[in-house]
């Protein structure tokens, strides 16, 4: 029940995509313009995310999920009855505050309901939604949009909300009472506007220009607003996140890992149904066919990773899983123009295979290293690394992949001799502009897919990276108390576990 919320969210932010040409031609807008569909609901999740643990803690976690599921469908019912793009960029701005609290509350009730000792099979299930909802969105979203209607990637979350509201209401225990905890202000204007800037900067960088006058302005003044955020945390009786998470090293490592393995999934998710629609001419629907079996191996190897986690700790799944992905990904900086449909289907397989058996025992031996009364703090943190992260490593990545395009299209084109004796050649120059548009489109898919390929060596690297921070990794014992130093003790007996009703 707790997975449903949680997994239309992280849904939503996917299946939009596919989407987004559609809904421009219904709203006679450009490309650029519907752009900000997507835009503004990540804008909005930066804004909201810090505010769910604050929310858990003044309503009670049961009782925002609940709220939050409803709103959700309501939100998304608005969304699939816009009439145009701004009340289309209005309602999914609605919707994003119901979306950037569900997988907070979903994760910090978890950690409140499952004892320590199976914590890491309650995360392997959780795992199957993170996992599963972004690879499945394509292939859903592309379904919807060539054989029914766009507006239906929104309206199919109102029965699911409805019922997952119902049945929360029914059967989940009061988690987290309420508690007259006061609104932090400072922190709220501070963080909000600093997660805001930097992620509108890696939005539209490329657009505005990295070097223009309001991306450095933006990236300067968020990064000077983060670091006011943490000054004013540490000094105020109610922190909106408790920032002191961060002394604990295992849960900073965990971000670490966390970071590296959004980058590469997200990257994936981007770049793969670029090539297989721009370079080899694959249709939406057929491209999401194509990334499935990927969805499906990870989600099936979550609860693996989770029992795993709970056996042998985090150490060895971490570091195997991560070694498997770095594979796959660099079997992926083989790809050509040319490159069978089977070959990509199991490179994506392997990869994922790795982060299946990575992603949840880094993420729960983080969370687990932190004291309970701060797990609310930990689950916002830990949703906005890997907001942040897949944000700003999709944007370097851009960056890479455009000036090494740039480049090679400019060389190539440099060796082209301005008369030539090669039959092939003047046959197409004999055709006039056709001839030259086919060469145009031959030349430029293999600089493109040279060019993703770079993307992908840049992620195995980083890949290989967290193999070695993953090997430091070490199951967390009893975390210290919310009030006491930021040390990770040895434990000297075990501690009593909150029963699940």
């Amino acid at each position: 029940m707790l997975i449903t919320g949680m997994f239309m969210s992280l849904l939503d932010m996917s299946i939009i995509n596919v989407a987004l040409p559609t809904m421009a031609r219904d709203f006679a807008v450009t490309n650029e313009d519907i752009e900000w569909v997507a835009t503004a609901y990540t804008l909005a999740l930066g804004v909201v995310v810090p505010l769910s643990g604050w929310l858990g803690d003044r309503v009670g976690l049961a009782r925002v999920y609940t709220a939050s599921m409803m709103l959700f469908a309501l939100a998304s019912a608005l969304c699939g009855l816009a009439w145009d793009l701004g009340s289309e960029i209005l309602f999914r701005v609605l919707q994003a505050v119901p979306g950037g609290v569900l997988p907070v509350a979903t994760l910090s009730m978890v950690y409140k309901i499952v004892p320590r000792e199976q914590i890491g099979t309650a995360m392997g299930m959780y795992g199957i939604g993170v996992a599963f909802a972004p690879a499945m969105g394509p292939t859903l979203g592309g379904y919807l949009v060539e054989y029914v209607d766009w507006r239906l990637i929104f309206f199919i979350n109102v029965p699911l909300g409805v019922v997952g509201a119902v049945a929360a209401h029914l059967l989940l225990p009061p988690i987290g009472a309420a508690q007259r905890v006061p609104f932090d202000w400072w922190g709220f204007l501070t963080g909000g506007y600093g997660l805001f800037a930097l992620l509108l900067a890696t939005s539209e960088g490329e657009s505005w220009g990295w070097d223009s006058y309001p991306i450095l302005l933006l990236a300067t003044s968020g990064l000077f607003s983060l670091a006011l955020f943490v000054v004013i945390e540490l000094e105020v009786e109610h922190p909106l996140i408790e920032v002191r998470v961060f002394a604990h090293w295992t849960f900073v490592n965990s971000l670490l890992l966390i970071c590296v393995l959004s980058v590469g999934l997200f990257a994936l998710l981007f770049y793969v149904p670029l090539y297989l629609q721009d370079v080899q001419g694959i249709q939406p629907l057929r491209t999401g066919l194509i990334l499935l079996p990927e969805a499906l191996v990870m989600g099936a190897l979550m609860p693996v990773a989770g029992k795993l986690y709970d056996l042998v700790g985090p150490r060895w799944p971490a570091m195997v899983g991560l070694a498997v992905a770095a594979y796959g990904t660099y079997l992926l900086c083989g790809i050509t123009p040319d490159t069978p449909e089977g070959d990509i289907v199991l490179w994506t397989c392997v990869r994922a295979a790795g982060n299946g058996l990575a992603l949840m025992p880094i993420m729960t031996a983080g969370l687990a290293a932190i004291p309970a009364a701060h797990a609310s703090s930990g689950s916002a943190v830990n949703n906005i690394a890997q907001r942040v992260s897949s944000a700003l490593g999709l944007a370097g990545l851009t960056v890479i992949v455009s000036n090494h395009a740039d480049q090679l299209l400019a060389d190539r084109t440099a060796l082209l001799p301005a008369t030539t004796d090669l039959p092939e050649l003047d046959a197409l120059l004999e055709q006039g502009p056709v001839g030259l548009y086919a060469l145009y489109r031959e030349l430029q898919g293999a600089v493109i897919t040279s060019a993703y390929a770079d993307a992908f060596l840049v992620c195995t690297l980083i890949t290989i990276g967290g193999v070695f921070l993953a090997a430091i990794m070490r199951k967390p014992t009893e975390p210290a108390p919310a009030d006491a130093p930021a040390v990770e003790p040895q434990p000297t007996h075990r501690r009593e576990h909150l029963a699940v009703h």
